[in-house]
């Protein structure tokens, strides 16, 4: 049954466990994508995760290029203020406008941000290895079909038309592009300087925007130091 014809025989709908996202009751289908709709708070909490274990300030930045997306989004909807299709459907939607889908505008931003930093950012030399080309267009390829996929969920879900879903796609999409290109001409040549600020280092605030791998980087220096830490213990045994 299409979510349109559900919208008009009021069809009943139950939420997600401990979120306001809602699904046709009995669809395994909408069950699925409410999940999958959940991405935007995946992320977030994967990055708050990651700025706390790891404190590197690109991180940082793209965090803070998520939350400018997101006010953004906020300004645009009260700004057209075109309502939800269905209005009334869901009783659980924290903003009463829909244009754009700021879930849409997220998942592009993210994607689209992650897209160019893995292709552009990460220095690629003409000798990189094939495993190494491969997963970076695996993990595009990902991205794109997980964007797609949340932003045709909200569709599903009737919680937006597929007018509002495109236009925040493109808004999120566009700003990703700006917000990569202030982070790389603005923001990037000043990260030394932040990460030498008393405050940088007495929270263990980072930069680590000139090492091409920082997994290879980090794992061959821990690597290292562990055998250095085990050759001085060897010799302290004897």
């Amino acid at each position: 049954m299409a979510a349109a014809e559900q919208c008009l025989l009021s069809a009943q709908w139950r939420p997600v466990s401990l979120t306001h996202v809602e699904y046709p009751a009995g669809d395994i289908y909408g069950q699925l994508l409410a999940y999958l709709s959940l991405g935007p708070v995946f992320i977030l909490v994967s990055f708050l995760t990651l700025i706390i274990f790891k404190r590197e300030l690109h991180t940082i930045s793209f965090l803070l290029g998520l939350v400018v997306n997101e006010g953004v989004n906020w300004l645009i909807k009260n700004i057209v203020r075109e309502p939800r299709p269905c209005e009334g459907t869901h009783a659980t939607v924290t903003t009463e406008y829909g244009l754009p889908s700021s879930h849409s505008q997220f998942m592009w931003f993210f994607s689209v941000y992650s897209f160019l930093f893995l292709y552009l950012r990460m220095h690629q030399t003409n000798n990189a290895r094939f495993l190494d080309l491969l997963w970076r267009h695996v993990l595009s390829l990902c991205l794109l079909m997980a964007a797609f996929l949340v932003s045709y969920s909200r569709v599903y879900l009737v919680y937006h038309s597929w007018s509002q879903v495109v236009y925040g796609g493109v808004a999120g999409g566009v700003l990703a592009i700006v917000w990569f290109v202030i982070t790389q001409e603005i923001l990037t040549p000043l990260f030394p300087r932040i990460a030498a600020w008393p405050i940088s280092e007495f929270f263990l605030i980072r930069d680590t925007s000139l090492i091409p791998n920082i997994l290879w980087f980090e794992y061959t220096v821990t690597r290292a130091e562990a055998r250095n830490r085990q050759r001085k213990l060897g010799t302290k045994l004897q």
